[in-house]
């Protein structure tokens, strides 16, 4: 069981993950549902949870500071903390794209990436239910390789998508503003692949 000292900062990540979960179910549900007239209402309620990220980032960042135990060495966390937080922020930055790329027409394979990054985070929740004992989880490192696969695919439906896009969109814009949405929508299945392979590699140099 982990140290009293330790469990606020396990407590944190916990919440840096359930603001990435509620930004990619977010974007899912804008995307599934789309109507570009709600579009700044929803990236209001985005930025909302993108400022709680950062408040909980920032707060873990001042214990950091003065504390005298820590689970693991202060710049992993603090390390964990910026990748985990560059999630919900990529997440932000797709919808942002949306709106002024002025995407008024969602393309089917967006959906499938959106989806992705809705199972991506749903996996580093899991993850990082299993951080406070890793020493001894069992499952940690599946978590691990189910975000590495989910990023892979990701970057299939990628490859595709452009590909589609380029060779069947005859509108110039439109093939800007989906070329713009769909790296934005690639780097946010990344950066879930980097929250990973950073927990991945602190709990090597611990064990």
């Amino acid at each position: 069981m982990a140290r009293k000292n330790d469990a606020f900062y396990f407590d944190s990540f916990t919440k840096s993950v359930e603001c990435a979960c509620q930004a990619a179910n977010l974007l899912s549900d804008v995307m599934h549902d789309y109507d570009p007239t709600r579009l700044r209402k929803h990236m209001d309620t985005m930025h909302r949870i993108e400022q709680d990220a950062d408040s909980v980032r920032h707060a873990m960042m001042d214990e950091l500071v003065t504390a005298f135990i820590t689970p693991f060495d202060r710049e992993d966390i603090a390390e964990l903390s910026h990748v985990l937080d560059n999630v919900t922020d990529s997440i932000e930055g797709v919808l942002d794209r949306m709106y002024y790329d002025n995407v008024t027409v969602i393309r089917e394979d967006s959906l499938q990436m959106a989806d992705m990054i809705v199972r991506a985070c749903g996996r580093l929740s899991d993850l990082f239910n299993e951080l406070p004992q890793f020493k001894r989880s069992k499952t940690l490192r599946e978590h691990v390789f189910a975000i590495n696969t989910i990023e892979t695919d990701a970057d299939h439906v990628f490859i595709e998508a452009m590909r589609t896009l380029h060779t069947t969109c005859d509108d110039p814009l439109q093939v800007f503003a989906w070329h713009d949405v769909y790296r934005h929508l690639e780097q946010c299945a990344d950066d879930c692949e980097r929250v990973a392979d950073t927990v991945d590699s602190i709990v090597v140099k611990n064990s």
